[in-house]
């Protein structure tokens, strides 16, 4: 799916985005303690990528870690730096990241992929094995399948949810290895999840 569409569609809904999931607080715990095990001691900068209004980028900028928050989607930048002012933020896509090769030492991508198609997504975790250091860490949030990868109505716009197993091999084909996984079912109105900690393969 085209950044465009990603964009405009994130775009139209902001304000109410902002109010369910904009604070620190919103986050599930069992997330931010996978997150922080798994980022906050890693050397070298930090990229919380698909940042949002920037809740998890101020989580671990909480935690004394090196964070920069990049989204496609200005009004969430503009929110962000206006509540977390001593934290980076910009907008840029996950497509091409604007930071030299092997200079991060990890990433988030929470829900930050579910709007690629399966064809794009090879492209997207070659780009991000780019920009890690040999070791460094990546951290991905997805909606989870039980059969089969599928697109599904997401409510603000079409995206897809992955088995974890198929998922953890399309990382593992981009020079991934996993750490950990997490998968958590659904819970109301609340999709089953999943999450994956991986390191990138010294080559």
């Amino acid at each position: 799916m085209s950044d465009t569409t990603v964009r405009t569609a994130y775009a139209a809904i902001h304000e109410l985005y902002i109010d369910l999931f904009g604070s620190p607080d919103d986050l599930h715990p069992d997330d931010a303690d996978l997150v922080l095990r798994r980022l906050a001691d890693v050397p070298g900068p930090i990229l919380d990528l698909g940042c949002g209004p920037g809740h998890f980028t101020q989580l671990l900028h909480a935690a004394g870690v090196t964070v920069t928050g990049v989204d496609l989607v200005p009004e969430f930048i503009a929110h962000a730096r206006s509540h977390y002012p001593d934290v980076a933020f910009r907008v840029g896509s996950l497509r091409a990241i604007d930071v030299p090769t092997a200079s991060v030492g990890g990433i988030l991508a929470w829900f930050s992929l579910i709007h690629f198609t399966p064809a794009e997504l090879p492209a997207v975790l070659a780009e991000f094995a780019r920009v890690l250091r040999p070791g460094g860490r990546l951290v991905l949030g997805f909606f989870d399948s039980a059969e089969q990868v599928e697109m599904f109505p997401h409510k603000v716009t079409a995206a897809y949810r992955w088995p974890v197993d198929e998922l953890a091999e399309v990382l593992r084909a981009a020079g991934f290895t996993e750490l950990e996984r997490r998968q958590r079912p659904a819970e109301g109105d609340i999709r089953p999840v999943a999450a994956l900690a991986c390191s990138r393969a010294h080559r």
